[in-house]
């Protein structure tokens, strides 16, 4: 629905690849075209805020030109993987995989139903970030 982990995602990479002095752009959206247009789930948006993440994210559905425009696309779970390998057309440029796989294949759980799991999603998204930006940047941390 991208209301909660994606736009999570979204705001802490971009804030850890801001701190490393990386560039990046950054953009989250969700495989089903639940909540399109709307901004980001309260508690997502309060965990950040807690955390001194910006957040600024209103929800979009993936599209195939995503697959080109993007260098990576991260799934959060196993789920939406499937998903995005079936619709990424042929000629897609992007590399598609499990955020989880840049550390440990673990998905990232949805908080949307469970109280307490935003802050750990969001201590896992910085975890991920950071194996993320080790593996695909040429200046890694030692």
């Amino acid at each position: 629905g991208n209301i909660c982990r994606s736009p999570m995602g979204e705001a802490v990479l971009q804030d850890v690849a801001m701190k490393r002095g990386l560039d990046i752009v950054v953009d989250s959206c969700g495989t089903a075209g639940y909540h399109v247009g709307d901004e980001p789930d309260e508690r997502t948006v309060a965990v950040c805020k807690k955390n001194n993440v910006p957040i600024n994210s209103v929800a979009r559905q993936v599209t195939t030109s995503d697959f080109v425009r993007f260098t990576h696309i991260l799934a959060a779970d196993e789920n939406n993987l499937r998903h995005l390998n079936h619709i990424k057309p042929a000629n897609a440029t992007a590399v598609v995989r499990l955020w989880g796989s840049y550390l440990d294949d673990k998905s990232i759980p949805d908080p949307y139903y469970g109280g307490g799991g935003f802050e750990k999603v969001y201590k896992q998204c910085v975890i991920l970030s950071n194996a993320f930006l080790d593996e695909v940047t040429t200046t890694k941390s030692e």
